[in-house]
């Protein structure tokens, strides 16, 4: 018996492609420990947006992809899926832009965010295109999930990306005091449809970079400890600034559909009332 769960990609502009790819290879590894039907689904509506239990927002531009989806009708529904339902999500590089509620360097009116992580993420932070780079990651999130590489570190791509710059208390609400600041814009709120929210966790860091430039890491008033923090967690909300998925490294696509997994069995009538449904 097994039960089907359907995992959207937004796929606007950017790299969903490559998302997809990972995601059918992850799905083929976890066959042998688990029941699930995986579906992956290309997004480009509401409608489709409508039978997702999961999405990931993929790597891009951030501002394309936000004018696109409100283009599209999609803008809305995509704050709902994320804030309102709190439906399992992840972002990659852009993505993390458009899922964080703050974000510095831009212009008022010039970008559009989803929210749902409390933080504040730094557009472009590590530079120009021809700035873009590679770095290995340790990724402690993976060290538990019983792949045989889960402790070597992870292949980091950074094109253009951002950084979380500062984690923000959590707030069902908008990020008032973040609204003050000069070239920063902030997500609308949204009523959640639990209350109670988790802190935001830092899953990854990446050593070195913050202390090489100690100035801008003092002026831009950076957490107290070594690094830039890459990956980042808030409940049913993870982004990246990196793109896993121009690696051919599956390991965090398959730790991800783990979390969606457990996200949809705590859900009201989680996995058993699907697999019941399905053999009957």
């Amino acid at each position: 018996m097994t039960a089907s769960i359907n995992v959207g990609v937004l796929a606007l502009q950017g790299a969903f492609h490559e998302h997809l790819k990972l995601l059918r290879v992850a799905a083929i590894r976890l066959k042998t420990n688990t029941d699930i039907d995986w579906n992956f689904i290309e997004v480009r509506t509401p409608e489709e947006l409508l039978r997702c239990d999961a999405l990931i927002i993929p790597g891009g531009e951030s501002t394309t992809v936000a004018l696109v989806a409100a283009r599209s009708g999609l803008l809305e529904p995509l704050r709902d899926f994320v804030k309102v339902h709190r439906k399992p999500t992840w972002g990659t590089c852009a993505g993390l832009i458009l899922l964080a509620e703050s974000a510095t360097r831009t212009k008022k009116g010039g970008q559009d965010l989803i929210g749902g992580l409390d933080v504040r993420v730094n557009r472009n932070y590590f530079g120009r295109q021809t700035e873009s780079f590679e770095a290995e990651i340790d990724l402690p999130f993976l060290h538990n999930t019983g792949e045989a590489d889960g402790t070597a570190p992870f292949p980091g791509v950074f094109i253009r990306a951002p950084v979380v710059e500062k984690i923000l208390p959590p707030a069902a609400g908008e990020q008032l005091s973040e609204t003050l600041l000069r070239d920063t814009i902030v997500a609308p709120a949204r009523d959640p449809s639990e209350r109670d929210l988790d802190n935001v966790e830092v899953m990854a860091r990446l050593p070195g970079r913050s202390r090489m430039l100690e100035e801008k890491f003092a002026m831009m008033g950076l957490d107290d400890e070594i690094g830039d923090i890459v990956a980042v967690r808030q409940r049913n909300v993870f982004g990246t600034s990196f793109h896993p998925e121009l690696t051919e490294d599956a390991r965090i696509h398959v730790w991800w559909l783990e979390q969606v997994r457990e996200a949809v069995a705590r859900k009201s009538g989680g996995l058993q009332e699907r697999i019941m449904a399905s053999v009957t």
